[in-house]
């Protein structure tokens, strides 16, 4: 077989608007033959879905699941392009099907490899969503936790547009039963939902995290230029505890009750079900957050991104 140019991909990309690799997969199956990779294209449906295929998809919907044991739950974000769609119900009903999807699967999994409820892969079912809606898909990501005595709680804010999943352990029998138990982890987790955290605990927080947030203070500091070099350290250091206090959920202030930490609260808790308690995870999406709408790279640009450039 001849060897695919990279004009040829261009060519073909160019009259289906499918991406990249779909047409360069194509025309390695027809042997370089432009018709038939066209064919090929439109037969695998990815020319209308490619069309959307660059197109930001910041709207959507999180959705969770937790076991009826209280043992485990899963979170799942799924993206597109309008707050119209999001609430289309082939849409919604997609969202569920991830869930249920991201219920069986193993913690890390690629959703998209897994099979689909009705057949094929969730892959092939959001391929073929997009090209009935006409919006770009994306099951952006998920989480799974789980804990062997305690409970998983979910909590999801604002019709889907926040999503927080909370595991809290402990090794007192019946604890997770018991109502004040319940009470601390569904405060827990719209604690989490309101208050954006970070990270768990302080021993959490990467050095290099502090070190930059560090940095940033002190700069701050010396753009100002109230207080001499050799206070600056000090003055960081007290606003570096501030700082960790924010982004750390178990060094949070309730928003429950006022006046104590959350891991004060932890620790009334376990001496309230007669054992330790302890908060092992938590895991917060926010719909869309961190997705930036891209410059509309050209070919170039995308070729070369595509060979690691």
């Amino acid at each position: 077989m001849s060897q695919i140019s990279m004009q040829q991909v261009k060519e073909l990309r160019d009259r289906t608007q499918a991406g990249l690799n779909d047409c360069r997969s194509a025309l390695m199956e027809s042997s370089g033959d432009m018709e038939k990779a066209v064919e090929i294209i439109l037969k695998k449906g990815l020319a209308k879905s490619a069309k959307r295929a660059g197109a930001v998809a910041a709207e959507g919907e999180i959705s969770a699941w937790v076991a009826a044991d209280g043992h485990s739950g899963v979170m799942v974000e799924v993206n597109i392009q309008t707050d119209f769609a999001a609430r289309n119900d082939d849409f919604k009903a997609f969202v569920q099907k991830v869930v249920e999807v991201a219920s069986r699967a193993k913690a890390g999994a690629d959703l998209g490899a897994e099979p689909f409820p009705g057949g094929g892969t969730v892959e092939e079912s959001r391929q073929a969503l997009v090209g009935k809606l006409g919006e770009n898909i994306i099951v952006r990501r998920w989480e799974r936790l789980a804990v062997d005595g305690g409970k998983v709680h979910a909590y999801v804010h604002m019709g889907g547009k926040v999503g927080v999943l909370v595991a809290v352990q402990s090794a007192a029998a019946g604890a997770a039963q018991k109502p004040e138990f319940a009470k601390f982890v569904d405060d827990l987790a719209m604690q989490a939902a309101a208050m954006s955290p970070l990270w768990l605990a302080k021993a959490d927080v990467p050095e290099d995290a502090k070190k930059k947030q560090c940095d940033i203070f002190d700069a701050q500091l010396a753009e100002e230029g109230k207080t001499k070099p050799e206070q600056r350290p000090k003055i960081v250091e007290g606003k570096l505890a501030k700082w960790l206090k924010e982004v750390c959920l178990l060094e949070q202030e309730s928003v429950i009750e006022s006046g104590k930490t959350i891991e004060q609260l932890r620790a009334e808790l376990a001496t309230a079900v007669g054992g330790d308690v302890a908060v092992k995870q938590f895991a917060r999406f926010q719909l869309g957050e961190g997705i930036e709408k891209p410059t509309g790279d050209d070919f170039a640009t995308e070729v070369a991104k595509m060979a690691g450039n």
